[in-house]
């Protein structure tokens, strides 16, 4: 267990928190006017390796030597200038502190965090985090690495969990969740949609699922999976033969076939670890995902595929509905995508790279 304390008077700054991996979701920007819910879980935290914050310079001021001695293989708009390794936390869990008056960061609902860290300690005012909760983007509070110090703190810090113990618990990731919007004529309104920590984990994957494909047109699981992936696929990659074929693999999984090329693969939540096969290396290509995302894919929520009536059936363990589902069909975060795609060497083969400069509006025009 650590606290974060101020560099500049040594105040602490949170509540004993625990390490775990920084979620995929972690940079999203999710539709607009939307409400997103806390990103971190109270007694976590995270970190980012690269810089994030302001400054910011555009690509033409960077150049890509530079950007691929950071990691960066194809053009983005924008790259931090700030320092890495800043810390993600979860708003509750700050101790210590006041907001900085003026510094909204151009937010319209709330605050962005564009502008610099907008909190302080309270105990000698140097700035020390940023708070974002504006609209649509998730709420968590930022802490400047070059602010804070972290230090042990007394407390139980539970081991990681291994494999079996995640299965055991069992706790997956909805695919749909309730959304509140706000700024309608009527209030704030509630409406199901697709999780957006699922579109963000399949933008995600799609990247990686398109650098494994080689430039031939993949197939996935039916069910899910393929309402989740293949709709993209298909629009990215080239038809027609030879296919590559991506399956499901993981623990309290089957091994998978020797002809199976891609297997999709969840992510340790607390170390940010891949599922690897034990045994012989594989030639297969993994695909993460975050643990909760494909444990759903995995195992599906049992749902009716139809309407009935009629009385419930005896064996029946629930009386209440099923969960709603979205009336739209599922769009990944291509933002994700392209952010993926642009840290993955492969990008710099000429056809990943066209795939890598299809403006922003222009993925959308094509998912019609």
């Amino acid at each position: 267990m650590f606290v974060f304390v101020c560099a500049g008077c040594g105040a602490e700054l949170t509540a004993s928190l625990s390490r775990v991996a920084l979620p995929v979701h972690a940079h999203q920007y999710f539709g607009n006017g939307l409400q997103l819910p806390v990103l971190m879980e109270s007694g976590t935290f995270a970190v980012e390796p690269e810089p994030w914050g302001p400054p910011w310079r555009e690509w033409d001021e960077i150049g890509p030597d530079e950007a691929a001695a950071r990691g960066i293989y194809a053009p983005v708009e924008v790259l931090s200038d700030g320092a890495p390794g800043a810390i993600v936390v979860a708003p509750g869990d700050m101790r210590g502190t006041v907001l900085i008056p003026g510094k909204r960061g151009g937010a319209c609902c709330g605050l962005a965090g564009a502008d610099g860290p907008n909190m302080a300690c309270e105990a000698c005012g140097l700035p020390v985090a940023s708070r974002i909760d504006d609209c649509s983007y998730w709420q968590a509070v930022w802490l400047a690495p070059d602010a804070v110090c972290r230090l042990s703190a007394d407390g139980f810090d539970a081991a990681h969990l291994t494999w079996a113990e995640l299965m055991a618990q069992g706790r997956g990731t909805p695919p749909f969740e309730p959304i509140t919007r706000w700024g309608s004529p009527l209030g704030s309104e509630l409406s199901w949609s697709w999780s957006p920590q699922w579109t963000a984990a399949a933008g995600n994957a799609l990247a990686h699922l398109v650098v494994a494909s080689q430039g031939r047109p993949v197939t996935g699981p039916h069910g899910l999976p393929e309402e989740v992936f293949q709709r993209t696929l298909d629009t990215l990659l080239p038809p027609g033969p030879p296919t590559r074929r991506a399956v499901l693999a993981g623990p309290g999984l089957p091994a998978p076939d020797a002809d199976d090329d891609i297997l999709l693969v969840p992510l340790h939540p607390q170390t940010g670890e891949t599922w690897t096969l034990a045994g012989p290396a594989t030639p297969a290509h993994p695909v993460p995902l975050p643990f909760g995302v494909w444990f759903r894919l995995t195992f599906p929520e049992p749902s009716l595929p139809v309407p009935t009536s009629g009385p419930m059936a005896a064996d029946a363990l629930r009386d209440d509905p099923p969960t709603p589902r979205p009336r739209d069909v599922f769009r990944a975060d291509m933002e994700a995508f392209r952010r993926t795609l642009a840290r993955l060497p492969a990008v710099r083969s000429p056809w990943l790279r066209e795939i890598a400069r299809i403006p922003r509006q222009g993925f959308h025009s094509r998912l019609v």
